[in-house]
Parts: structure tokens; sequence; C-alpha cells
């Protein structure tokens, strides 16, 4: 069987700025930067950023206005140590908590994450499927 995976995603947001700089910490830990900008005058519309590993983008913020309603992103990672870090990033950048990291036996015994709403509301997870 074919496994089917995204290659990238985009998230509308209302203020560029914040959601940027947000982003830029709270994904630091899993490894994620800043990898390319285009301001409207090159995209016609609106700023846009795009977020990713090891020079590809897969996450693009875009200054397209508030998202509603809002949505729920989720980053897989290695270890749950990255989630641990992640979650801690994104509370220190201005997230709230949404859960804190740990098992979610309900999906499966070894779902270990940690959930953080974004400044604008967005439900932003990090999980690692791994035992431990």
């Amino acid at each position: 069987m074919t496994r089917i995976v995204l290659d990238h995603i985009s998230l509308s947001v209302g203020d560029m700025a914040r959601a940027r700089a947000f982003y830029e910490k709270a994904l630091a830990p899993i490894g994620f930067t800043v990898l390319m900008e285009f301001p409207a005058s090159m995209t016609g519309t609106v700023d846009v950023a795009g977020l990713g590993v090891e020079g590809k983008p897969c996450f693009w913020v875009s200054a397209s206005g508030r998202q509603t309603p809002a949505t729920h992103i989720a980053f897989g990672v290695e270890t749950r140590a990255e989630v641990d870090a992640f979650y801690e990033a994104a509370i220190a950048a201005g997230g709230t908590d949404n859960g804190a990291p740990g098992i979610r036996e309900i999906y499966h015994p070894t779902y270990y994450g940690a959930f953080v709403r974004d400044p604008e509301g967005h439900n932003i997870e990090a999980v690692c499927h791994a035992p431990e």
C-alpha cells in the first residue's frame, strides 16, 4: 500500500508578525526554521513565510486574515523529549496550554503528545508515536 504524506500546509493568520515570531520559537525545538518569506508585493496578495526542516518548507503561514474556525495541526516528532521541548517553547513564545505533554491512550498506548493554542487560537500539537 502506498503511504500518503502531506507535502505542505498553509495556515491563515490575522497578525503575521506575531504568528511568524510564535512559530519560529515554538517549532525551533523540533528543527523547524523560517526557510522562505515572500512579501505581498511578490505574491500579489499577502505576506507568507514558509517554515520547515532540511531546506524544505512544509508549514506556511499566510497573512490572509484570521482563520475561523481555528484548526488543529500536529507535527510528528521522533522522541518524547522533542514533544516536551516543543511544549515549553510554545508556551514561552506566547501559546496557551491545551494539554500538557503525556500519553493519550485514547488514541493508542504509545501516543505521546502536547497541545498548545497559538496566539490566534489554533491547536498546535507535537506527537511522538514511539514507545519509551
